[in-house]
């Protein structure tokens, strides 16, 4: 299931950049596909290659409505005009074989009649009665797709690894493809972990907080379509956690914690995984989500989560979304990153590498920048819910001006379209 077993990996600050490697180094693909209808594989990843059976397109047709005729009667069609014999509709060709000076009357899609090579378009013609006459000379096999002009038979058209989106469904549609082999999904298991949380629909006690972060990683998790288990939320006890891990351990691939990793004298999720596995890191050089664990339980990988919602956000986005594409199938890459101009001066203390929640905003002329989101605290929910990018600050940089470049990471999530507005 691994590649490797890496040593554990606990230093007071390890990079966020050699975090990431090691996990990403350690995972493998899980082993396993299943045979799906078309209908059901959007977002799903390819287990084998999409190898085309056919040509696309695998007839020679008209890519536009106007006259389908042989280029070799083109000074007759300048001159006196081709004698019309037929129409040509898409799914209904015309069956004859054109004679010398005739053209058939041709819609787009239809299959190229034989005996023709080239499609003039209608607006380049003069028709009269039965007489059709170009006004223009065109080249030869204008307007006229050719069989494997788009893919030839034989030709690989998705690797396996390939995520499966609404162009890619359409490509297997068009090559015929009905059923398509695409990977297991990772099962995950989720909990969090307070007895300060209290569930949804139940009065708050003093001191107590509603449990938002498991609403927040299940949907998290099903905007990737995983699977999930939700063993709730576990109380400060060993005991409780203890069973938790063995539920967990019992039926899934990845367990995901919120909360009990950090080393207040209650946070026990650490402490009891190393009796069933092994920590590679807990502690990580980025802001938010200093206190993220990466562990091994048994078959089953481990993520650790901070406590505070943006810091659970946060470490899921960069960590734990990566590495459960990798273990559906898909090749691990880097995030995609963008340069823009900050719309006003941030804040940021050196010495660590900070995900500051950011704002899009276009000007009038279509440019883009960046603003902040509003409060940058870990616990600040309402500014992740106002963002659609993560700013991306280096560790040694401080304060920056309005002005300045800075790398930005879109969010994945669902409803957080682009803003509008002046710079």
């Amino acid at each position: 299931m691994d590649r490797s077993d890496p040593l554990d990996c606990t230093p007071a600050r390890l990079g966020f950049e050699a975090a990431l490697a090691q996990v990403l180094g350690t995972l493998a693909p899980l082993t396993g596909s299943v045979e799906i209808p078309l209908d059901q594989a959007l977002g799903r990843v390819l287990a084998e290659a999409l190898v085309a059976g056919m040509d696309l397109q695998p007839w020679p047709n008209s890519a536009m409505d106007g006259y389908a005729f042989a280029l070799a009667d083109l000074d007759l069609a300048l001159g006196e005009g081709l004698t019309l014999v037929g129409t040509a509709l898409a799914g209904h060709p015309f069956t004859g074989t054109l004679a010398a000076g005739q053209c058939v009357r041709i819609l787009t899609g239809a299959i190229l009649p034989a005996g023709t090579d080239t499609i003039v378009i209608q607006e380049q013609v003069v028709v009269e009665g039965p007489r059709v006459r170009l006004t223009s000379a065109v080249r030869a096999g204008a307007n006229v797709r050719a069989p494997g002009e788009d893919v030839r038979a034989g030709q690989i058209v998705l690797p396996a690894g390939t995520r499966l989106g609404p162009p890619q469904i359409a490509l297997a549609a068009a090559l015929g493809q009905a059923q398509l082999a695409v990977t297991r999904r990772p099962r995950v298991a989720l909990f969090t972990s307070g007895d300060e949380l209290t569930p949804l629909g139940q009065p708050l006690a003093v001191g107590g907080i509603y449990d938002s972060n498991r609403y927040l990683l299940r949907a998290m998790l099903h905007e990737l379509g995983m699977p999930v288990i939700d063993l709730g939320i576990v109380a400060d006890d060993p005991n409780a956690v203890r069973a938790a891990f063995v539920a967990a351990r019992a039926q899934t691939d990845v367990v995901i914690s919120s909360g009990g990793v950090s080393v207040g004298d209650a946070d026990y999720v650490r402490d009891v995984f190393r009796e069933f596995g092994d920590i590679h890191f807990w502690r990580i050089d980025m802001k938010p989500g200093r206190p993220l664990a990466f562990g091994r339980l048994g078959e089953t990988w481990f993520f650790g989560l901070p406590g505070n919602p943006v810091s659970t956000a946060v470490t899921f986005m960069e960590f734990v979304r990566p590495a459960l594409r990798l273990l559906e199938g898909e090749p691990a890459s880097p995030p995609l990153r963008l340069e823009l101009p900050l719309l006003e001066p941030v804040h940021k203390a050196p010495g660590r590498l900070d995900f500051q929640r950011g704002v899009l905003v276009q000007d009038a002329a279509g440019r883009l920048g960046v603003r902040s989101a509003g409060h940058q605290g870990s616990h600040v929910m309402s500014s992740l819910a106002r963002a659609d990018c993560l700013m991306v600050l280096p560790a040694e940089a401080g304060d920056l001006p309005a002005g300045d470049l800075v790398q930005i990471q879109l969010l994945p999530w669902t409803g957080t379209p682009v803003g509008s507005g002046s710079t």
